[in-house]
Formats: structure tokens, sequence, C-alpha cells
């Protein structure tokens, strides 16, 4: 098969793998017919995880092509999508639908731990728990979305707790940070603040409702808040000044959310300042099993829209040109889809 390889900083490389085997009797084998890149992949792209040689990618849909004698919810021949963090399917942790809680340890497809979804074929634990059939009236990009990127913006507003009536700001506007404002407005907050350095995406943002904030973002989310400051304060980038940034612009009470992955160095934490005005932290892997049936019902009546987040494609053979277009971060080239041509 063809795998997606970070060799080193901004070395990746389409290359020749074995084939996979089955993981085991509750596995699968989904030949990938659509994959796509994560600002989270740019970690490794950018050096942030310096982790290598490691195949990339963590989202995808296919089609089924072997099963084990285990897996009872799913058939050869069935198109699906896969989750981007996995579980073992069968522990208390795994009933709540979220992965992250498993007791034997959640793992991420692209990781290193489990392979890349970024690969013409894609060996699936626990199929059972990982997969979901791709829904009758969801197209193959909002399919994607629900892999990773619309789950992680989900969980940012919804532990964010974001409320009917609130000012939500959303700082870094990838696909998540799309996603993430997207999300807030359907929790029915009055206004999402959209904060990004980049116009094009700020302007993108303020097509699907959200209000563009340029400047100075604590100054300018206080201006519009009467100087008391956001309810909530979505995260979609997590480095040090972002994060600074969202205590600064957060209201006492209110709620930090943070989506985005940091460095490896540790962050500096205020604590006495967050005790003393009450504000919650939240950090949140999404689990993204346990969004499904909250969004697939809204994509499909309408409620969520998710068009114009996915913004190019490339062939998977292309992956090095759309990794650097992705990393240029450009209002033109915010998530990118890699189609494979094994289908």
């Amino acid at each position: 098969m063809r795998s997606v390889i970070a060799h080193g900083p901004g070395d990746v490389r389409v290359d020749d793998a074995p084939d996979p085997e089955i993981s085991g009797p509750d596995g699968a084998i989904v030949a990938v017919e659509a994959t796509a890149i994560c600002g989270s992949d740019l970690h490794f792209y950018d050096g942030d995880l310096p982790f290598f040689p490691v195949a990339l990618g963590h989202e995808a849909i296919g089609r089924i092509v072997e099963i084990g004698p285990q897996v009872q919810r799913f058939r050869v021949g069935d198109r699906v999508l896969v989750s981007s963090v996995a579980g073992c399917g069968r522990c208390p942790g795994c009933a709540t639908l979220d992965p992250i809680r498993c007791h034997a340890g959640a793992q991420v497809f692209g990781s290193g731990l489990l392979p890349g979804a970024q690969s013409s074929l894609l060996a699936v634990p626990a199929a059972d728990f990982q997969l979901l059939a791709v829904p009758e009236g969801i197209d193959d990009d909002a399919a994607l979305l629900l892999t990773d990127n619309l789950a992680t913006g989900w969980v940012g507003a919804s532990r964010g707790r974001v409320v009917p009536g609130d000012t939500v700001v959303v700082l870094g506007l990838g696909a998540v940070g799309q996603c993430a404002a997207r999300a807030a407005l359907a929790h029915g907050a009055a206004r999402v603040l959209a904060v990004d350095p980049v116009e094009g995406r700020r302007e993108r943002a303020a097509a699907a409702g959200a209000v563009p904030l340029a400047g100075e973002t604590p100054a300018r989310v206080l201006e519009e808040t009467d100087g008391v400051g956001a309810d909530v304060v979505i995260d979609a980038v997590a480095n040090n000044a972002s994060l600074d940034t969202a205590f600064a612009s957060v209201r006492a009470g209110g709620t930090v959310s943070v989506l985005g992955i940091h460095d490896m160095e540790p962050y500096p934490l205020g604590a006495t300042m967050g005790v003393f005005r009450s504000v919650t932290m939240t950090m949140n892997t999404a689990p993204v099993q346990q969004t499904w049936p909250d969004l697939v019902p809204m994509l499909t009546s309408g409620r969520l829209d998710v068009s114009g987040i996915i913004t190019q494609r490339f062939d998977l053979e292309q992956a090095a040109e759309a990794y650097a277009a992705v990393a240029a971060r450009t209002a033109d080239t915010m998530k990118v889809v890699l189609t494979v041509g094994n289908h």
C-alpha cells in the first residue's frame, strides 16, 4: 500500500508500506477513499512533536474490505467513517462512548501508536466501536469532519458550557476553530467573536454567523462585553500566547475550553488569579463516538452547516504539496482532503 510518512520537520513523503494485517478477531481493514490533513498533523510537520518517522493522519472514510469473525455491526463493502481516537470498545470507559476513558488506554491513529489514516489501507481495531456507517444524507466532506474536527469543535462548546445568550470567543480559525464557532452558535451563543491573524479566515467565520474581531484581543473583547469579558473562550491554538489571551479575555466565573495542542514545554499557569476569578479550565480531546448521536441529526436536518470548511483536494501522491499548502496557513487553504485512487 501507499502511506504518507513524516521523516522529519517539513519532510513528508508517500512511501510504499506493507499491506496491513487485521488487528484481531474484532478488527477490520478499510480501503481508504478520502483522508484529510488536520492541524494536529502539522505539529509533526512543524517539528513540535519530534517523533520520526511516523505514518500520518487520523481522519478517514472508506469501504470495508476485510472483517474479523467477532465484528457484528458491519460487513465487507460497507462505507464507513473512522473515529480518530480509538478505544478497546469493551471496558466501562468505552461504554460511555468516550475512547479517552478507555481502561486499556486511548490511542490516536497516525500518532505512532496506531497506523496512519493517510494511507490506501487502514487496519482498525475494535471495529464495532471505532466505525460508523456513513449516514444517509451526509456527504463525504461532512463525514470526514465527523471523524475529528467537527466532534472537537462541538466538545469545545459543550464542555465550555456554552448556553443560550452567551458571548463566546474562538481563538484560531483553522478547521477546528471554524467548527467550534459554528458549534457555539448551535448551542445558542448570542455572539461568537472570531479571532485569527488571517483576515480571510475571520471572514469565513463571519459568513457562518460569527463576529470577526481584529486588533489586540483582550482589549477588544472587553470593549465588546462592556468590560466584563467573554462567558466562554475556546482556544483552538493553545500556545503560550493564545492561552494568555484566553485567560485575559474570559470573565470572572467563565470557562476557558482548550482544544489546541500545546508544544512539549510546560505552560506557566497563573493559578492564583484563576482561583480568585473562579475560572474553569477544561482541556479536551474529543469523545468522537459520543458526539455522533448529536451531530448526525443536526447535519442531516440542516441545523448545523459545515460547508466551506474543506477548501482543497489533492491526490494522496501529492501529500508533500498538500502539507506545504496547509502549513502556509492562508485563508484559501484551510482544510485539505487527500483522495485515494483505490476505489
